[in-house]
């Protein structure tokens, strides 16, 4: 009988099947670097506490951050995208969506409804980075130009939170549609004087940025934000110079005039009551 029992080695099969403590309790920030404790980061509305970097959040957050509790009313939760083009890559569009929808628990990347802020009623139209990266296709297109609609009916004020790597390519000149569809949509308020404001979030690319995005009467960006139509990588790249340092961040946005003001998520609903009580 042996004295003694040789502990296991780290990369045992016995160790690997132990959870360890400290397992999702950290992560880095996409800004400063910085290793942060996760808990930290939620009590602080998904913030960083070392550079003020506001991560992603989720839709249901980001409506229980702007609306009165209870208020948000979904509209169109049904309507969903087709395929077209039965566009195929490395897998069908078709599969691609039913695994999206699977994962989301939504038809599509974009969420529209009523709620209200301090009381005051708004539309609201909030898009969903987690589904096939925010891309903006047909049904995001249309669901965005309902909202835009309703506002107009009701004249009631509408806001857009933007967070979208812009058109989805797996939708085509369908797709494409989207930008001027939408711009139409919301110069419509713009005629009726119904107020439309835009909240940037990170990031913000593409289509939607060349086109509904940029179109508020107020344009308001969460700090750090990356916004732009492309990348910088491929812009430097393609003009075989070195961009200025925080291109494309909401800050140098805001020095040359593209937004109007940067918020903090914690300020947002406040400046947005703030707005349209002088709209």
């Amino acid at each position: 009988m042996a004295w003694f029992k040789k502990s296991e080695s780290p990369g045992s099969e016995e160790s690997r099947k132990r959870p360890k403590a400290s397992e999702g309790l950290w992560l880095k920030c996409n800004h400063c670097r910085e290793i942060i404790y996760r808990k930290e980061v939620d009590r602080n509305n998904k913030v960083c506490p070392k550079c003020g970097y506001h991560f992603p959040i989720s839709v249901q957050e980001r409506i229980a951050l702007l609306v009165d509790l209870g208020s948000f009313k979904e509209w169109e939760a049904d309507l969903a995208p087709q395929d077209p083009l039965a566009f195929t890559d490395s897998r069908s569009y078709t599969d691609r969506l039913a695994a999206q929808q699977e994962k989301t628990g939504r038809k599509d990347a974009m969420v529209i409804g009523e709620g209200a802020i301090n009381g005051r009623r708004i539309a609201l139209s909030v898009f969903d980075f987690g589904f096939m990266g925010g891309s903006m296709g047909s049904v995001v297109g249309e669901k965005i130009c309902r909202a835009a609609d309703r506002a107009l009916a009701a004249r009631m004020p509408l806001v857009l939170v933007t967070t979208s790597g812009g058109a989805r390519m797996q939708e085509g000149i369908l797709s494409l549609m989207q930008m001027a569809k939408t711009s139409a949509a919301v110069a419509r308020l713009s005629e009726a004087k119904v107020p439309f404001i835009a909240i940037l979030a990170d990031p913000t690319f593409g289509g939607v940025t060349a086109s509904v995005a940029m179109l508020g009467d107020v344009i308001i960006s969460e700090p750090k934000a990356l916004i732009g139509f492309a990348g910088p990588r491929v812009i430097e790249q393609t003009i075989k110079q070195q961009l200025p340092e925080g291109f494309q961040r909401a800050e140098f946005l805001l020095e040359h005039g593209m937004i109007d003001a940067i918020v903090e998520r914690k300020h947002l609903k406040e400046t947005l009551s703030t707005l349209l009580s002088h709209m």
